[in-house]
C-alpha cells in the first residue's frame, strides 16, 4: 500500500480564515517562490501528481514529500516526513489542505493524517504555528500597499476640492466605507467625502499627518497621526484601518490622544 491509499488512524484538524482571495491562497502551494515565503529559504515544491515536497526548517531540519493530487483551486494532498530523525519518517503521513471561497476571503482546512497517535500531538503546536505564519505571509502580498493607502487617506483629508477629495477616496476605501472617531459615524464614501468637506470648511487650513511607521497584521493597520492647522499641532492620535482582501480599505476607527 502507498501513502496515497493507506487508511491512517490519527489525525489532527485545523482550519482558519484567511482575508485573501481563494485563488492567490492556493499559489502559495504551486509556487516554489512563495512556498519558501511561507517554510523557510531553500523550500520548494513540484506542484504536480509525483511531485517533490521540500522544506528546510531553520536549523536544517528537513521534510520531504510528494504531491499525491492536486485540484486547483481546492485541494493538494501530499505526504510529509523527516529526511533524519523523529517523530515521521518520510511516506508514513499524510496532508490534505482544502480552500473554500467565503466571499472574500477563504476559508483553509487542514487535516494531517498519522499511523500513531504520539506523533500527531507532536504536530498539534507545529501546525498552529505554522498556519499563523502561513496567514501573515499571504497577508503581507494582499496588503503590500497598505501604507500608500493610509498615506492617500491622511492626504485627502486635506484636498479642499470635493471632486478632487472623491476621486482619492474612491480609489482607496470601498463603498461602503465605515468611520468612526468621536465627531464622525459614517457609512459610505459619499458621506465621508462630504464630512471631510465640512472639515475643510469649518477648518480651513487643516490637515492630518502620518507620525512613525504604520503597524500591520493580516489586514489591520495601526498608523499614529497628528491634525494640524496653519503649521501648528491641534491634536493628535491614533487609526486602525481595517482593509477588505481587496486591498482597498473598508473600516476605519480614530481614537484621539489626550
Amino acid at each position: 500500500m502507498t501513502a496515497a491509499t493507506i487508511a491512517f488512524p490519527h489525525q489532527l484538524e485545523r482550519h482558519l480564515t484567511i482575508r485573501a482571495p481563494r485563488a492567490l491562497v492556493f499559489r502559495y502551494f504551486t509556487d516554489s517562490e512563495r512556498w519558501a515565503k511561507w517554510w523557510g529559504p531553500g523550500s520548494t515544491i513540484d506542484a504536480r501528481p509525483g511531485g517533490k515536497v521540500y522544506i528546510r526548517y531553520p536549523g536544517d531540519v528537513e521534510v520531504a514529500g510528494e504531491v499525491i493530487a492536486i485540484q486547483p483551486p481546492e485541494q493538494i494532498v501530499f505526504t510529509y516526513g523527516f529526511v533524519s530523525g523523529t517523530p515521521v519518517p518520510p511516506g508514513a503521513s499524510r496532508v490534505t489542505i482544502r480552500l473554500t471561497a467565503r466571499g472574500p476571503d477563504t476559508l483553509l482546512e487542514l487535516t494531517h493524517e498519522f499511523a500513531e497517535a504520539a506523533a500527531r500531538d507532536e504536530h498539534v503546536q507545529g501546525w498552529r504555528y505554522q498556519l499563523s505564519l502561513f496567514a501573515n505571509v499571504v497577508a503581507d502580498e494582499v496588503f503590500a500597499d497598505a501604507e500608500q493607502a493610509v498615506n492617500a487617506w491622511f492626504t485627502a483629508w486635506a484636498e479642499p476640492n470635493d471632486s478632487a477629495r472623491a476621486a482619492m477616496f474612491k480609489g482607496i476605501v470601498t463603498p461602503e466605507i465605515q468611520f468612526r472617531d468621536r465627531y464622525s459615524a459614517i457609512e459610505s464614501v459619499e458621506d465621508l467625502v462630504q464630512q471631510t468637506g465640512a472639515a475643510q470648511r469649518f477648518m480651513p487650513g487643516v490637515r492630518l499627518e502620518r507620525r512613525g511607521s504604520i503597524r500591520h497584521c493580516q489586514g489591520m493597520v495601526l498608523a499614529d497621526w497628528a491634525m494640524l492647522r496653519d503649521g501648528t499641532e491641534r491634536g493628535r492620535g491614533t487609526n486602525v484601518f481595517v482593509f477588505a482582501p481587496s486591498g482597498l480599505i473598508e473600516w476605519v476607527t480614530g481614537f484621539w490622544g489626550t
